[in-house]
């Protein structure tokens, strides 16, 4: 039976953890798919941390962008992060939005569409995100813009979701 479970919070509120927790109790195999991009030595650092932290009995899978490329039915999968993926996507696209008003829009459409997409499978869901716009506003604009976007993305996935957890300093608050 198709699940999707949204896992939102601030930075190091233990979302990932939590959200292997929550795997690890429906399935004895779940799978990892992991939407970062490695920029940098500290971030590889990271990665393989959390890759290690997983153990053996995970199935990890990379996927930047197309997350429905991958047929996961019939297993539990953690997505960690829709942060980064929508980094991925607002990367992608970056050089289009001095020229493209409509930019932001479109890219949003894309992500919905690629969720849409992924989740039509039947499977169970656990997405972790972050709560990026709680703080103040940016005197950037493209990190208005991300944020933005960031937005529009969790509360589209909140909306479909079937249960939602915000954690706070790594105890989980549920919404929905």
């Amino acid at each position: 039976m198709r699940k999707i479970i949204l896992i939102t919070g601030g930075e190091r509120s233990g979302k990932s953890a939590f959200a292997e927790r929550t795997a690890l109790s429906m399935s004895a195999n779940p799978v990892y798919l992991a939407t970062a991009r490695v920029w940098d030595d500290e971030f590889r650092e990271r990665v393989r941390r959390h890759q290690e932290r997983r153990g053996p009995e995970w199935t990890n899978i990379e996927e930047e962008l197309e997350l429905s490329r991958h047929d996961l039915s019939g297993r539990v999968v953690v997505i960690d992060c829709v942060t980064l993926w929508c980094t991925n996507f607002f990367y992608r696209d970056l050089q289009r939005a001095d020229q493209d008003l409509n930019w932001v829009s479109e890219c949003l459409q894309d992500l919905k569409t690629e969720f849409d997409r992924f989740t039509a499978q039947d499977a169970t869901f656990i997405f972790v995100t972050n709560e990026i716009g709680m703080g103040g506003v940016s005197a950037n604009t493209q990190q208005r813009r991300f944020t933005d976007l960031q937005g529009w993305v969790n509360q589209y996935i909140a909306s479909r979701a079937d249960e939602v957890t915000l954690m706070v300093s790594g105890i989980p608050v549920k919404i929905k």
